[in-house]
């Protein structure tokens, strides 16, 4: 069975997931395929199935084991009603490399001595929160968000800033980052300072290349991070979904 490609395609998933749940088509306790064989399934990519997941996991139907797989646990969601459909962590990635990667060109171009200067201090506080995750994070939402500032585009500015809202409202992005942050990912100042060093330079080509790059590796990271039953290690077939779910391929 394949899912209608339109509207939001984990939600689809994951509803149709959630249907043979709750008719009882997969027993409490049974394990669900493996994220190769939902993708194949459903003919969508490994980070769609696994925001499927996800979802289905903040609905308190599954459980997701790292290293073992995903256990159905409940037949009905919690409190007998489904989690409203947030933006995927996924596909929040994807929207973000297109806007913010333009957004750093533009602002590379337009970029004030005391923008700079602002963007500088803000790297250093990122810097020094060091192993404080949550402190990290706020440091790196308001260098994004400067750094669409800097643009001196209302419409730009808030573009990135709606990304980052629909980032913390997202029931599907907070697990998310309940496991990421579990397995020792957060904001990485060595991917920031390629993307300062561009803005200082005013170079446009290397901002857009530095904040794509960044975001690539952020995908990346999530990705290992919640490695359900395959090797962390990409391999080919993973490579080339996530290529083209980039639209790099």
């Amino acid at each position: 069975m394949t899912v209608l490609k339109t509207g939001r395609l984990y939600a689809q998933v994951a509803r149709q997931i959630s249907e043979d749940i709750t008719a009882g088509r997969v027993a409490v306790g049974a394990r669900l395929p493996s994220e190769r064989e939902l993708s194949e399934r459903f003919e969508v990519s490994r980070p769609t199935v696994r925001e499927a997941l996800i979802a289905l996991e903040v609905d308190g139907l599954v459980e997701i084991r790292m290293g073992s797989g995903v256990y159905v646990t409940a037949r009905t969601p919690l409190g007998g009603k489904f989690s409203p459909i947030g933006v995927g962590p996924f596909e929040l990635l994807e929207a973000r490399r297109a806007i913010e990667g333009e957004t750093c060109a533009i602002a590379a171009t337009r970029a004030e001595p005391e923008d700079l200067s602002k963007l500088k201090q803000l790297f250093d506080k990122m810097a020094a929160a060091g192993a404080n995750v949550a402190l990290a994070e706020s440091y790196d939402h308001q260098f994004h968000v400067h750094i669409a500032q800097m643009t001196r585009n209302s419409a730009l500015s808030g573009a990135v800033e709606g990304l980052w809202e629909a980032r913390m409202a997202s029931p599907q992005e907070k697990s998310l980052s309940r496991k990421a942050h579990l397995a020792g990912v957060g904001p990485k100042i060595e991917e920031h300072l390629p993307i300062l060093e561009a803005l200082l330079a005013h170079d446009p080509e290397q901002a857009r290349a530095a904040m794509r790059a960044h975001l690539d590796n952020v995908l990346r990271d999530l990705i290992v991070a919640t490695e359900v039953q395959e090797s962390a290690a990409f391999d080919a077939k993973l490579n080339a979904r996530r290529k083209l779910f980039l639209g790099t391929a």
